[in-house]
């Protein structure tokens, strides 16, 4: 990766890195070290590690703070909403930060670019960096420009399944069920496509690298057309 490139994601996290190479390492997949030889501990496993115990304090720090009527029980089911996978991936994807990733050329064939565990992972990565960098404060900013901002639509995405269920239950008789309308790409790097249906009715559509992501874009696409149609 050129330098030039390490400066746009820069300016895309919005923090400018004192040691470039710590950036360097939270984009660098096992897959791109293996192949390039580089030293194993060189990939972002470790600061994956540390990204994911700075996102747990600040992000119970913050729902502590912002939900004064939880309990326990329900801050750590919040919480555990937040920052789960789909919910980083969902994060990465906003800011692209897929496109910034170091991959080998086997991971890159097989869609390890578009790989939710592998843009959750990239993500606790960078902030990990980001802490190690600047400081705590960096790295608070970080989570809340990128990972606790409009937690509302994100909650939104990443539990629409549920919520849509939720909504169908309680307003509808007709039942709720997903459809897989097509298949496209070879067995190693797959689209699905599938339709929330209601009934007989389809209410939303879908994309995604496995069937479930296909069925919570459906279902999310199905909540925003609900949600716009009653206001």
């Amino acid at each position: 990766m050129k330098d030039h490139d390490l400066n746009k994601l820069e300016k895309v996290i919005q923090y400018q890195f004192g040691n470039k190479e710590l950036l360097k390492q939270a984009i660098t997949h096992s897959s791109f070290s293996n192949e390039q030889k580089i030293l194993k501990l060189k990939n972002y496993e470790r600061l994956e590690f540390l990204g994911d115990a700075v996102l747990e304090l600040i992000s119970s720090e913050y729902l502590f703070s912002e939900n004064q009527e939880l309990s326990e029980g329900e801050l750590t089911k919040m919480r555990s909403s937040c920052v789960c996978e789909p919910s980083l991936a969902f994060c990465a994807r906003e800011i692209a930060l897929g496109d910034y990733i170091l991959l080998g050329k086997g991971e890159e064939s097989t869609g390890g670019r578009e790989r939710d565990s592998i843009l959750a992972d990239v993500c606790e990565a960078v902030l990990g960096a980001i802490y190690l960098d600047g400081g705590f404060e960096h790295a608070k900013e970080f989570v809340f420009r990128f990972i606790l901002s409009d937690l509302e639509n994100k909650k939104l995405f990443y539990d629409s399944k549920t919520i849509l269920q939720e909504m169908i239950q309680k307003d509808n008789k007709a039942t709720l069920h997903y459809q897989l309308i097509a298949e496209e790409g070879p067995d190693h790097d797959k689209t699905f496509s599938v339709e929330a249906k209601l009934g007989e009715d389809t209410i939303g559509c879908g994309k995604g690298r496995t069937k479930k992501a296909a069925e919570q874009k459906a279902a999310y696409q199905a909540l925003v057309m609900m949600k716009n149609n009653k206001q």
